[in-house]
């Protein structure tokens, strides 16, 4: 099975899979292949997102290779597609196929269902039984694909985020942000952000106006001022426009303790929420929540103020579930000397773990360290991907 996997298995689900599965559900063989498409879409572009958190590709590996995920089982599935939606909800490789849902997506799996039923017009119970027939096809593909070729747990990975680009084309848009790969912002807001929610952002448009008016000064016989303010109000609008695209609309919802809190959709708010409430999902070392809204100080390990707000959510959520230890992270990208990115690392994840104290958590439930330019998400050649290295994630140790 040489050649790209994202074309072959996205050519494996066509019309002779999805039609089958389209008079199950009683919905067009279209949508079913749309929805099956986004499905696998997603899980290879988990495990891309999380390729590099330790112990994630091994978990994966060993799913691949069980021996439930047999050689014959591939060809069973395509040949008798209908066997997904009948008769095989109890078989050993719908199990592996929930088994392997959950290790990719963890807490944001119904999110994620959310996401691919918005885009293909599917309920969200259609979209998760789609999603759930979707995992043991594409168990089966990637099992097939990694004994025909030879490959190890770190073949594959590299092989997946070499392909990562060319799997946008199938995600629902946003889905992104859900995949394990979100950062600290780099970006803006809009100018138009009267939302409380959203007063965090203000801090940051004013700088992105202030150095867009710099570069105006030191150009301005070449650019108008005009042209110049009309530049910045709309790379501001623009950055802004994607961070908040990213994080979703924010809505109010209470804690067990009776706290309410004000939060973004798709923020580590909610994913820890639905994560410390969810009694089926077991604590374990590669759920890693991604802080989107803390910044710091250029080369600095002082939060600056517009950080408070989601500190503050965090510190209520993790008083609201007493039992809950968890552990914060710091990375960097890896520009500059390895050694100081380590201790900057370990400065701002102890400085994110005093803030929490501060705000009342009691500190034998939490732990901190830097991990340098370890364990990279994005792709250290290009800004883009320096910037998701450097974030500060938490890990939730207890429950």
């Amino acid at each position: 099975m040489a050649g790209s996997i994202v074309d072959n298995l996205m050519g494996m689900l066509g019309p002779q899979v999805a039609g089958p599965l389209a008079s199950h559900l009683g919905v067009s063989a279209d949508t079913v292949q749309s929805g099956l498409q986004s499905g696998a879409g997603a899980m290879l572009a988990g495990i891309a997102a999380k390729a590099n958190q330790p112990g994630f590709l091994g978990q994966i590996f060993n799913l691949i290779s069980s021996p439930a995920n047999s050689p014959s089982v591939l060809s069973s599935i395509t040949s008798n597609p209908a066997s997904l939606a009948s008769g095989a909800a109890n078989s050993p490789i719908a199990d592996l196929g929930s088994r392997f849902l959950s290790s990719i997506f963890g807490s944001n799996t119904s999110a994620i269902t959310d996401s691919i039923g918005r885009s293909t017009g599917l309920a969200s119970s259609t979209a998760g039984s789609l999603l759930s027939m979707a995992a043991p096809l594409v168990l089966g593909f990637l099992g097939q694909h990694v004994r025909q070729n030879g490959l190890s747990a770190a073949d594959l990975g590299n092989s997946l985020k070499a392909e990562a680009p060319s799997l946008q084309r199938f995600l629902p848009p946003g889905l992104g942000s859900l995949l394990g790969g979100a950062s600290n912002l780099a970006a803006v807001a809009p100018a138009k952000v009267a939302v409380a929610g959203n007063r965090w952002l203000w801090p940051i448009v004013a700088l992105v106006l202030l150095a867009l008016a710099a570069l105006w000064f030191f150009n301005r016989e070449k650019a108008p001022v005009g042209d110049a303010v009309q530049t910045a109000t709309t790379a501001a609008t623009n950055a802004g426009a994607s961070a908040a695209s990213a994080l979703g609309d924010f809505f109010k919802t209470k804690l067990p303790d009776g706290v309410e809190l004000n939060i973004p959709q798709f923020g580590i708010e909610s994913k820890l929420i639905s994560f410390l409430g969810d009694t089926s999902k077991p604590v374990d070392t590669t759920t890693w929540f991604n802080f989107d809204r803390l910044l710091f100080d250029t080369g600095q390990a002082t939060l600056q103020p517009s950080s408070q707000e989601q500190l503050g959510n965090i510190a209520a959520i993790l008083k609201a579930y007493p039992n809950a230890h968890v552990k914060i992270g710091g990375y960097t990208d890896n520009t500059g000397d390895a050694a100081a990115n380590l201790a900057l690392s370990d400065a701002r994840a102890k400085n994110v773990m005093d803030a929490l104290v501060a705000a009342g958590v009691d500190p034998s439930r939490l732990e901190s360290k830097g991990y340098g330019d370890q364990y990279p998400v994005g792709d250290n050649t290009t800004e883009a991907g320096r910037a998701l290295n450097r974030r500060i994630a938490l890990l939730v140790t207890q429950k």
